[in-house]
């Protein structure tokens, strides 16, 4: 038997909108990256999710690969019509793991999603992702692809992955956009100047991923936290590296004390700042355990003070945070 629902919801989108969860839940950890895997652990924590009213879920084929995709569909596959489901293609990888590449040719789009309906085991997908922008390709010989999905009934609302302001205009004008889902934190704000702009001129919702920094936010990693089979270890992110490491987790001993005196957990008062940037935005912290899950929805009900903002924006002032989001940006922002 589940619970009643804690969360409200918000809606993404005015031009083809969908209402979804306050909060949602970035499954990607469950299967990848982010050091040991448990797929019952993973399975408890999405069905926990539902329970508490996280209805809006996101997974991607190239997690895993593929993996996650299936884990998500068999937890969710008699409770399909609770969950708002966000899934992605573009990032290409074949099924050891290697990479092949950005892709969005329009018969991979194609391709990709009825792949993804099949490892999903649904019959649609609520909000279809580009997950990152192909170079190569018109965005609108891509946005055009997806829109088929949309009539074909496959799909029902479109969006974009770290796109740039001029590919996210393009894009909205072959078909609309639902959401963007891009980082955003605390700790990574340059959206700020030019894209958040753009996407409320447009009618776009803001779906911000890594909205506690890739943990770093939470006051849980430190120098030695981090196993040998977690990629934040493996030379990707270089603000988890020598020198930029222990600067940003200064930054991070600065929000632990504000959050203190607020009696929440850091975690828990970096997650409700980026819920207080407007109703158009729906964070999708990532977990693989029901305990941190738990303490991620209760961030919904901390109230963000404008005192809290002043204090948060000096003690984490833009430009503070140390080391590139990515090693490699090229894919961010095209």
């Amino acid at each position: 038997m589940t619970t009643a629902p804690t969360l409200g919801t918000r809606t993404l989108g005015s031009t083809h909108p969908l209402t979804v969860s306050t909060l949602g839940l970035g499954c990607m950890g469950i299967s990848e990256f982010y050091g040991t895997r448990d797929e019952q652990d993973g399975l408890d924590t999405i069905h926990r999710a539902l329970d508490l009213g996280v209805t809006f879920l996101d997974t991607a084929d190239m997690y895993g690969p593929f993996t996650n995709e299936q884990l998500v569909g068999k937890a969710i596959a008699d409770r399909r019509d609770e969950v708002q489901l966000a899934t992605k293609f573009g990032n290409e990888r074949r099924p050891d793991g290697s990479w092949v590449g950005i892709n969005g040719r329009p018969d991979y789009v194609r391709s990709a999603c009825d792949a993804s309906l099949q490892r999903l085991g649904v019959d649609h997908i609520d909000l279809y992702y580009q997950h990152r922008v192909d170079r190569s390709v018109p965005i609108e010989e891509t946005v055009g692809a997806m829109a088929e999905l949309v009539e074909a009934g496959k799909v029902r609302h479109l969006g974009l992955s770290e796109a740039g302001a001029d590919t996210i205009r393009r894009a909205h004008a072959t078909h609309p956009v639902t959401a963007l889902q891009s980082e955003y934190s605390l700790f990574t704000r340059d959206l700020e100047d030019e894209i958040l702009p753009t996407v409320r001129e447009l009618g776009i919702g803001l779906v911000p991923y890594s909205p506690l920094g890739r943990g770093l936010l939470t006051g849980a990693v430190t120098r030695d936290s981090l196993g040998d089979d977690d990629a934040r270890r493996a030379g990707r992110f270089p603000r988890f590296e020598g020198d930029a490491l222990d600067t940003n987790l200064g930054l991070v001993d600065r929000v632990r004390e504000i959050a203190g005196r607020r009696g929440v957990t850091p975690g828990q008062l970096a997650l409700a700042w980026v819920l207080a940037q407007g109703d158009d935005v729906v964070p999708i912290p990532g977990t693989k355990r029901v305990k941190y899950l738990e303490e991620n929805v209760a961030a919904a009900d901390v109230a963000v003070t404008a005192d809290d903002v002043a204090a948060l924006d000096a003690a984490v002032p833009r430009g503070a945070v140390r080391g590139d989001r990515y090693a490699d940006m090229s894919s961010v922002g095209a």
